[in-house]
């Protein structure tokens, strides 16, 4: 399993914590520090949703150019969040063939928790 997220996220460090104390394993990457490729960003966006994906909630987000902003879709959003990592909603947890974003009831019920 694949844990993409950020070092300062309290939202992936509470779901970090409880995959350990589940005993589930990971490998924790920060998408900040190590990034996440463009080519990663269209493997994920073809399992899900890039508008699921796409944080714009985030200070990043609000940040923008508005013409950035405008008219965005699925290459503009890989675009962005390639150059832009915090973009990335998070956590983005890989497991088997599956791209689970977030940290709800309903992820941890599909990770077995």
């Amino acid at each position: 399993m694949n844990f993409y997220g950020l070092k300062t996220c309290d939202t992936c460090r509470k779901a970090q914590k409880e995959l350990r104390a589940a005993g589930r394993e990971f490998t924790a990457i920060d998408v900040r520090a190590d990034g996440v490729s463009a080519d990663k960003l269209r493997e994920w966006t073809q399992a899900i949703d890039w508008k699921k994906l796409l944080n714009t909630r985030s200070t990043t987000w609000r940040n923008l150019d508005a013409k950035d902003k405008d008219n965005i879709d699925a290459t503009t959003a890989i675009r962005l969040m390639a150059a832009n990592p915090t973009l990335i909603k998070r956590p983005v947890i890989e497991v088997d063939e599956d791209v689970l974003v977030g940290w709800t009831a309903e992820i941890k019920t599909k990770l077995g928790l």
